[in-house]
């Protein structure tokens, strides 16, 4: 049996087809339990993140008949029912660890060394040994390869200057605004994401930080620690008067912001210049948004003009860390294989 990983990501498809094949982390372990019961794999790791949905899984097939089917699986449990041909990816070992390795030491996001993808990574994985989804195979793979994204964070300069989503957010924000000294924040979801580009946002001077969330609990929370204050979820959009700049990081579904709700609240503030950036897999703000004068309005790709930046910097690392990854992967696989014998 074959370890094989079939997906699809920032580098071969936009976040509009992305987020047709975004799992919901509540729904992960009954899509597992459905690969398994399918027959199709013994072992099996979901990740879904904004820039990524792949699986991993070891499988009784043929290796390319274990991607193929994989693919067919993924397609079909979301019911969907357009054209996708490159945009979905697969490999068979030793491809398959070599981009399992690749993913955990940020050598394939969006920016080069994030460590962002190493802990996104690791909850998939024990999400998936916690429902009792992998076993010798997979742990033994996935294992290994947080042990070498931790010695490549550790024995190479990969991660010089910004290295993560939110950091090249931050970014993008002082490019719009000189300083963010007069401005107001709205963190619209509370999550881990929301929370990390909240305290970015802060230390590059930020006047000041609303949070909202869903659970109201937790946006209480988060503003205590960051010195802000909390924003009932419903009221939120009255907030678009006063702020600036707002980071959307939700699990919802479909749009929580368009142009019909935004378009008096424009008027409202005068149609001072506003920063959406829409960092949500389904995304949350409507596109047709930034034909409004005066937003500008961001997704997890547009950031991408910003990761590149870094990767002319990173590039002689990245030679460093591959050479990294290639040594364990052949030594993983000669263990093996000496097993087997």
């Amino acid at each position: 049996m074959s370890v094989v990983v079939i997906g699809l990501s920032h580098r071969t498809s936009r976040v509009e087809l992305r987020e047709r094949f975004a799992f919901a982390n509540e729904k992960i372990p009954q899509a597992l339990q459905a690969l398994r019961d399918s027959g199709l794999a013994t072992e099996a790791t979901i990740l879904s993140t904004c820039n990524r949905v792949e699986i991993y899984a070891v499988t009784p097939l043929a290796p390319e008949a274990g991607v193929a089917e994989l693919k067919n699986f993924l397609i079909a449990h979301h019911a969907f029912d357009g054209e996708v041909g490159d945009e979905i990816y697969g490999f068979a070992e030793p491809h398959s660890l070599h981009h399992l390795f690749k993913v955990a030491s940020g050598l394939d996001s969006m920016v080069i060394g994030e460590t962002e993808i190493f802990g996104q990574l690791k909850q998939a994985y024990e999400l998936a040994f916690t429902h009792k989804h992998t076993g010798a195979r997979l742990n033994k793979a996935f294992q290994r390869a947080f042990n070498v994204a931790k010695h490549i964070r550790t024995e190479t300069n990969i991660q010089r200057g910004s290295v993560s989503v939110m950091s090249a957010a931050v970014e993008l924000a002082e490019k719009i605004f000189t300083s963010l000294n007069e401005h107001e924040v709205l963190v619209i979801g509370a999550g881990e994401t929301s929370e990390k580009t909240a305290r970015a946002l802060l230390s590059r001077g930020a006047r000041s930080v609303a949070v909202t969330n869903r659970s109201p609990e937790r946006a209480v929370a988060l503003a205590a620690e960051l010195g802000g204050r909390a924003v009932p979820f419903e009221q939120w959009p009255e907030e678009f008067v006063r702020i600036d700049i707002a980071i959307s990081s939700t699990s919802a579904t479909t749009h929580i912001l368009d142009r019909a709700t935004l378009e008096p609240l424009m008027r409202r503030r005068k149609n001072r210049p506003l920063l959406l950036i829409d960092i949500a897999v389904p995304r949350d703000i409507d596109p047709a948004v930034n034909k409004l004068d005066n937003i500008y309005l961001y997704n997890v790709d547009d950031l991408q003009s910003i990761a590149d930046d870094y990767l002319k910097l990173r590039h002689e690392e990245v030679a460093h860390c591959e050479k990294i990854i290639a040594e364990r992967v052949a030594t993983l696989l000669t263990q093996q294989n000496l097993r087997r014998e």
